[in-house]
């Protein structure tokens, strides 16, 4: 969040959330530590836990970075709560070391407990035949309104000034949806999809141990949890300001088909997403990020709670 009135919104708090320390491990073979970001909801987001978990993965693969094996997937499950602006511990057990594939099994601990664990999977770049989809046709991020710019003036009654000024500019990214935003009301039909333009608000800062496209690795894991859950939320009308609601991620998927370019995530992509089901308290939402000329760069699959009293 900008670190005080006036001050431009920057993408620092993504950063910090990616920042580790070393620690010695209690159970594995590596250990790290990083801190829970600000939020206005009750604990941490989850996109923080994952993008933590894929830099402490990836800092214990020897042949990783430039030309080496690159994290290919990810596959998640958030088993407690995690408290906000405190240490996560992250530990990391060495699976495997291939040719081709390296493997980490990646737990989170927060006051001695579990909060967290992840399986990731790193891969050697091999030639090969080519397939993929193309994004869908929406309008430029140029025409559509900023968060900011959408609740300037209207938030208020459900909405405090803190979750106006998070949904803002707190997040690290300038989000634009398509149709609307789901953040006061379901703007647009009840339909189970919707896309966002993201792009970080400046230039994302250097991560210690992480080569700059290993940072936009993690910058894709860390975004895409903030809205992978709306269309599901869109297709029940049930924006995020309705009084008792209550959302929190379960497990969580992500395969990065492309290593980020430079300066990749400088420039708009665009996250297509769509509802796969909803039921029982539940949801299941797809995404897929797609540069601006059209590359498809991953894929995200999750399951979160969508409890409404």
């Amino acid at each position: 969040m900008s670190t005080s009135l006036g001050d431009p919104p920057t993408s620092a708090t993504f950063t910090a959330a990616v920042t580790l320390t070393d620690r010695q491990p209690e159970h594995y073979d590596v250990a790290y530590a990083a801190t829970t970001q600000p939020c206005p909801w009750p604990k941490a987001y989850g996109g923080d836990l994952v993008a933590a978990a894929a830099v402490a993965a990836m800092r214990t693969v020897p042949d990783a970075g430039e030309g080496g094996k690159s994290l290919h997937s990810m596959h998640s499950y958030f088993m407690r709560p995690a408290d906000i602006g405190a240490e996560v511990v992250y530990e990391v057990e060495v699976l495997r070391d291939g040719r081709g594939y390296s493997t980490r099994h990646v737990r989170g601990y927060q006051n001695g407990k579990p909060v967290y664990v992840a399986l990731a999977s790193f891969a050697a770049r091999e030639p090969g035949g080519s397939h993929a989809p193309q994004p869908p046709a929406v309008p430029a991020p140029e025409t559509l309104p900023s968060s900011a710019e959408y609740l300037a003036g209207r938030s208020g009654g459900t909405m405090t000034a803190e979750s106006e000024a998070y949904w803002s500019e707190g997040r690290s990214f300038d989000m634009r949806h398509v149709p609307g935003p789901v953040y006061l009301t379901v703007e647009g039909d009840r339909a189970p999809h919707q896309a966002v333009w993201v792009r970080p608000f400046d230039g994302l800062r250097k991560v210690p141990g992480l080569s700059g496209a290993q940072r936009d690795t993690a910058a894709l894991a860390y975004v895409c949890d903030y809205t992978i859950l709306e269309p599901v939320l869109r297709v029940l009308d049930l924006p995020w300001a309705r009084p008792g609601l209550v959302t929190a991620s379960l497990d969580h998927a992500m395969w990065f088909h492309q290593v980020p370019g430079e300066g990749t995530l400088d420039d708009w992509l665009l996250y297509a997403q769509h509802a796969g089901h909803a039921g029982s308290g539940r949801g299941v939402g797809h995404g897929r990020f797609f540069t601006r000329d059209g590359r498809h760069l991953a894929t995200v699959v999750q399951e979160g709670m969508t409890r409404a009293s």
